[in-house]
């Protein structure tokens, strides 16, 4: 298998994160097919359920896929600035060099802002159950009677 962006250049195989992937020696791409991404991902998240989507804004890509050799599609990975190209035919994801270590860092983002969220809302619940909804309620119109 080639290398999308060199052509000629033969793909070899490199281990990432212990996934044994196909990379390009001149470019320093990396081939990940489907579970390989997947398990990409799980080194910073491992609930699939709370990854999100991950294809926005999907456009036509300038690379064509290495296994079946038609165009490729380029997306947003995740609502982010990071244009990742896909096979159409599920064959698979192209990354260009240090992709992968951006793609950690915004799983890894995902992860602390669920957090976050999450404890958003746990606070904001015993806070409902104290009755603090009264007491903050006293405490604005305290402001304007006092």
């Amino acid at each position: 298998m080639n290398c999308p962006r060199c052509n000629d250049v033969a793909l070899d195989e490199k281990s990432l994160k212990d996934i044994d992937i196909d990379h390009c020696p001149e470019c320093k791409g990396l081939w990940l097919d489907l579970r390989e991404m997947d398990q990409l991902e799980d080194n910073a998240m491992n609930e699939d359920e709370k990854k999100g989507m991950m294809e926005y804004a999907r456009r036509e890509s300038n690379i064509s896929c290495p296994k079946c050799h038609e165009v490729m599609e380029t997306f947003n990975y995740r609502a982010n600035d990071l244009p990742i190209d896909h096979c159409r035919n599920q064959h698979g994801y192209w990354l260009d060099e240090g992709e992968e270590k951006k793609i950690l860092a915004v799983m890894k983002q995902r992860v602390q802002d669920l957090k976050r969220s999450s404890s958003a809302e746990e606070s904001w619940s015993a806070f409902l159950e104290s009755g603090g909804a009264r007491s903050f309620l006293t405490k604005v119109k305290d402001l304007f009677t006092g």
